[in-house]
């Protein structure tokens, strides 16, 4: 008994060290992705429509918005995980250096200045810049913002945009707190993207917005991989003219921007 025991033992250490060296033979190096792996989004989670915390009941885990449905159709397109980390907006770059994201989706604006840090997708969206007042405000073209109280979110392109006008500003992390500020009568106007600003318009009461196109020019989001990163690139980029062509942004993008 002793010894049918002992040759059962050496079996399975047997069976367990052919196991781990098979294993060892598969491991895949984590700075290439493969199919069936996941794909790690960094996003900020602020800005409706495109991205914001939905409690549970999002494409991705708590997450919901136009970003997040291509951030997971890309994933469904390659046979992979679409993953989300939330983060403050300025960190984004500085994770998708660091290596702590695949890439960043997030209404990000295509601009010259990023382009030298990071390789950008086509572009899937195009936005304009546009100022949310009170009702009542006297505001109805960009300089009007002079001397007036602005509220910009910190890193967005609304704030290069007042600082490029040459008027001072505040900067908050979120658009939720540039909203409060606003209907708290604690400032004049904020600057913000134009969709998220429709939302935020629909979803309180007595704002409407004001539009500048001779002051704020047209801009198109695109998604962010590290420099180089060709591959993921290629991926990404073919799945996003792959929903420009059949339609499948446009259809979100109403959906999304027209939900209460």
């Amino acid at each position: 008994m002793k010894k049918v025991t002992k040759i059962a033992a050496l079996l399975c250490m047997s069976v367990f060290a052919f196991g781990a060296l098979t294993a060892c033979g598969n491991v895949v190096d984590k700075n290439e992705k493969s199919e069936g792996e996941d794909i790690v989004f960094g996003t900020n989670a602020e800005f409706p429509p495109f991205e914001f915390v939905s409690s549970g009941s999002g494409v991705i885990e708590d997450f919901d918005g136009i970003d997040m449905k291509i951030a997971k159709q890309i994933g469904d397109d390659n046979g992979a995980n679409a993953k989300i980390e939330n983060m403050e907006f300025d960190s984004l770059l500085i994770a998708l250096e660091n290596g702590q994201v695949d890439a960043v989706i997030a209404g990000m604006s295509i601009t010259d200045e990023r382009k030298e840090a990071v390789d950008f997708s086509v572009p899937y969206y195009t936005a304009t810049q546009v100022m949310i007042v009170r009702e009542d405000s006297d505001i109805a073209k960009a300089t009007d913002m002079e001397g007036k109280n602005i509220a910009v979110i910190q890193g967005y392109t609304g704030e290069e945009c007042v600082k490029g006008l040459g008027y001072e500003y505040e900067a908050f992390k979120k658009g939720t707190e540039t909203i409060l500020e606003l209907v708290n009568g604690k400032c004049d106007v904020v600057v913000i993207d134009s969709a998220t600003a429709k939302k935020y318009v629909a979803d309180n009461e007595g704002l409407k917005i004001v539009e500048d196109e001779g002051a704020f020019g047209k801009e198109e989001y695109g998604i962010a991989v590290k420099k180089g990163n060709k591959e993921l690139l290629d991926k990404i980029n073919i799945s996003i003219q792959k929903m420009l062509d059949d339609g499948t942004i446009a259809t979100w993008a109403t959906e999304y921007s027209d939900a209460e």
